[in-house]
């Protein structure tokens, strides 16, 4: 996948190598990325179209794609995450209902709008800069078409980033955030790269687009990582005192005196024995149930939400993590939806 992911730079460099002049480039990527939003926004103002006319819908999830890993520092399989995670959650095992008795079935409770082309892009030889902005464009699109709200699908957790400036600069403000992790992605620039998946926090805490950042299933992390969430005023409930702070975090209230809240939801946050299938495995971490409780009793208007970091290169043969993925996709579409 590393290989792959630098087809297109390496591409570039050869186009740059015969003299191809810069301007003609530039436009073919320029006209890749136009079309990459011209996607996007012709699904999202359909499904926009189509939920306005049944009415009934003040929010409905809408599944958005972000099929990115090179920003991984380890393992880059969650490019492959986002197919397998939609597979699961129509897989005919299970039924449409979310727990709280929401029906997936009805386009004004989920939506899907189609996969960022990240792969495609980078071929071209655009740069993560411009790569980030049209991952934000994107998730933009998906919020113009209202009551559409956007449940990203990773990709590595350095989506997360654009996504979150996104929706804060749409929304005209920051907003609270809970971000569940077996890690606080909180670096300056992990192994020099500002955009690494071990950085996306540190990103969006910098720009000021998130007023609150709790941080749950914490247990991995650096002397940095602690640094840097007290320089950010972070909120960092680790594993090792789960016990004590069960009842905090089962019982949150967010988004009072801002634009909402943002879940971002790491698998490998959850204990590998109920998510095998992530780059990063973490033993002692929350289990199902856990994500679950904290999950169905926040209190707060949910107005956006990624599921990331799932890795289907490292999944059982059965699609174990894939459902587990699936599900937190289902329970977080009730909690968007209204």
């Amino acid at each position: 996948m590393k290989n792959l992911g630098r087809m297109g730079i390496r591409y570039l460099h050869k186009l740059n190598a015969a003299n191809v002049p810069k301007d003609l480039l530039e436009r073919g990527q320029n006209r890749v990325m136009e079309a990459s939003l011209t996607f996007i926004r012709e699904r999202a103002k359909l499904k926009g179209e189509l939920l306005r006319a049944l009415g009934g819908a003040v929010a409905s999830a809408s599944l958005l794609g972000v099929p990115l890993g090179h920003n991984s520092s380890f393992l880059q399989g969650p490019a492959f995450a986002p197919p397998r995670i939609r597979e699961a959650i129509w897989c005919g095992s299970t039924n449409s209902t979310t727990e709280e008795g929401k029906e997936l079935n009805d386009p004004r409770v989920l939506t899907d709008v189609g996969d960022v082309p990240v792969q495609e892009i980078r071929d071209c030889g655009v740069d993560d800069d411009r790569l980030m902005g049209i991952i934000s464009e994107s998730v933009k699109l998906v919020m113009e078409e209202d009551p559409l709200r956007p449940l990203v699908l990773g990709g590595d957790h350095s989506i997360s980033f654009p996504v979150v400036r996104a929706v804060s600069e749409k929304l005209g403000g920051p907003v609270d955030i809970l971000h569940l992790d077996a890690h606080p992605d909180i670096y300056h620039a992990f192994e020099g790269n500002k955009y690494s998946h071990a950085s996306s926090f540190a990103r969006i805490m910098e720009g000021g687009y998130a007023r609150r950042l709790l941080q749950v299933g914490i247990r991995s992390i650096t002397k940095e990582g602690r640094e840097q969430g007290k320089r950010f005023g972070v909120e960092q409930y680790e594993m090792r005192t789960f016990s004590r702070d069960r009842h905090i975090l089962e019982n949150l209230k967010l988004g009072e005196g801002v634009k909402g809240v943002y879940i971002s939801v790491d698998v490998d946050s959850l204990d590998p024995a109920f998510a095998p299938g992530v780059s990063h495995i973490e033993p002692g971490g929350l289990s199902f149930r856990d994500v679950l409780n904290i999950l169905h009793n926040l209190q707060g208007n949910v107005i956006a939400a990624d599921v990331v970091e799932f890795n289907p290169q490292r999944d059982t043969v059965d699609g174990m993590t894939a459902m587990v993925a699936a599900k937190l996709v289902r329970e977080l579409t009730a909690k968007i939806s209204k």
